[in-house]
Parts: C-alpha cells; sequence; structure tokens
C-alpha cells in the first residue's frame, strides 16, 4: 500500500500554525486568507479553532494553478460603461 502526500509526516518546518503565517507565506492579507480558508480554495486543515498548513501542500497548489488572465477586467462594467 503506497502512501499519498497527505498521508506522510511534515517535513521539519513545513506547517505553519497560524492564518497570520498562512497569509505572510501566500502573500495575501489576514482577511483575504480567511475568506480563501473557510470556503476550503486553498489546501489547509482546521485543528480545533486554528488553521494550519503545510508549505509543501501550498507550494504545490500554487503551481498547478493557471495564470490570472490579465485581460479580464478588475471591475465589472457599470450600465454607464458602453460594451
Amino acid at each position: 500500500m503506497s502512501k499519498t502526500d497527505n498521508d506522510l509526516p511534515p517535513l521539519p518546518g513545513d506547517l505553519l500554525w497560524t492564518v497570520a503565517a498562512i497569509a505572510e507565506y501566500i502573500g495575501r492579507t489576514t482577511r483575504q486568507t480567511y475568506h480563501l480558508l473557510e470556503r476550503r480554495l486553498v489546501p489547509a486543515t482546521k485543528v480545533g479553532n486554528q488553521w494550519t498548513a503545510r508549505r509543501s501542500e501550498l507550494n504545490a497548489f500554487f503551481r498547478t494553478q493557471p495564470a490570472p488572465d490579465s485581460t479580464i477586467p478588475e471591475t465589472p462594467p457599470t450600465a454607464e460603461d458602453p460594451e
């Protein structure tokens, strides 16, 4: 029986134990990170009332995500904007 990455013990220094640490690691604000964690948009686990994540899993996750499309506007057009 083979082990998956989730079954393996974490590497020394691989765990991030607070939302603030996860946020700093992924380059987001704490508020943005809470949003991502609560919606399960990044790999992490809640231990009691504290979020934890593995650096190695975050690295693998973000390596597989497509780059943002720079042609998509940041805000949707308003009714006054011609299409």
